[in-house]
């Protein structure tokens, strides 16, 4: 079961049991210290599972139902790109790059179209960290995904 990718799912949905909850308590391996404890609860209110009432504590499965319900973790070169479609990274393995560089590429340059480098910073915008365009183009052309025409001034995407 711990080899699927979506193991974690059964886990935290276990997690919600209070019964399952209960047994895996009675498997701690020793008694806490009044301050191991502390510390625990505080880690644990931290994540947002524990909430204080006055002098008790309850539990609050909230964030384990928010993980359930979330999408699965993208795979491939989406995995480096944020919610927006932004390069949040450039992953420093190079197939890992290419991969990235390619869908950036296959999305914001059409094949057979010639555009000015001012044009490519503009088609570039939506997808360079930090707004750094120049070096988004730059990792294009350096992996060959993106050509400068013979004249130097203008861009295309690369044949395959």
């Amino acid at each position: 079961m711990t080899d699927s990718p979506e193991a974690w799912r059964a886990v935290i949905a276990a997690l919600r049991d209070d019964d399952v909850r209960a047994v895996l308590a009675e498997t701690a391996a020793a008694p806490r210290t009044p301050r191991a404890r502390e510390r625990a609860l505080d880690r644990l209110a931290t994540l947002g599972l524990v909430v204080r009432d006055g002098d008790g504590i309850r539990f609050d499965d909230a964030p384990l139902r928010a993980l359930l319900v979330a999408p699965p973790r993208p795979r491939g070169p989406e995995r480096f790109l944020d919610r927006d479609g932004r390069i949040d990274r450039y992953p420093s393995q190079h197939g890992d790059r290419v991969e990235v560089l390619s869908l950036v590429a296959a999305r914001a340059f059409s094949p057979g179209v010639v555009m000015s480098e001012h044009e490519v910073n503009e088609h570039l915008e939506a997808y360079a960290p930090n707004d750094d365009v120049a070096v988004l183009r730059r990792y294009l052309v350096d992996h060959g995904l993106l050509v400068r025409t013979p004249s130097g001034s203008e861009y295309a995407l690369a044949r395959e």
